[in-house]
């Protein structure tokens, strides 16, 4: 299968970072998504109960990063994925978090992981 949902820029508030003076401070971090599902059964129902909502999947990684505070983007990545796959039964993803400004002569710095099986 090669069927997927996409989140794209997401943009979350968060307190993220390893120096003291990014402890006391939020920084916006832009995640972009992608998730396999099979898409097949709710295009079959026309039904949003048999989707993956990417409404509840982006509040759900905003409450994680507000709730965890992560030092590093890694540990950001890591724990997303495997709530993603917990919660939401996704077997398969490819994230990336960007911070921007973090680094001045970068628009952005960021991590990509991938994890499961496609």
């Amino acid at each position: 299968m090669t069927d997927s949902v996409m989140i794209e820029g997401l943009a979350v508030e968060t307190v993220i970072g390893v120096y003291d003076w990014e402890r006391e401070v939020s920084q916006r971090l832009l995640i972009d998504l992608e998730m396999a599902w099979d898409n097949s059964v709710p295009a079959a129902s026309d039904d949003v109960a048999d989707a993956l909502d990417y409404a509840a999947v982006s509040e759900r990684i905003t409450g994680y990063l507000t709730d965890t505070r992560p030092q590093l983007l890694e540990t950001a990545a890591e724990g997303i994925a495997a709530l993603l796959q917990r919660e939401f039964g996704v077997y398969w993803l490819r994230l990336i978090i960007r911070k921007p400004g973090a680094v001045p002569a970068a628009t952005s710095v960021g991590v990509s992981i991938e994890r499961g099986v496609r």
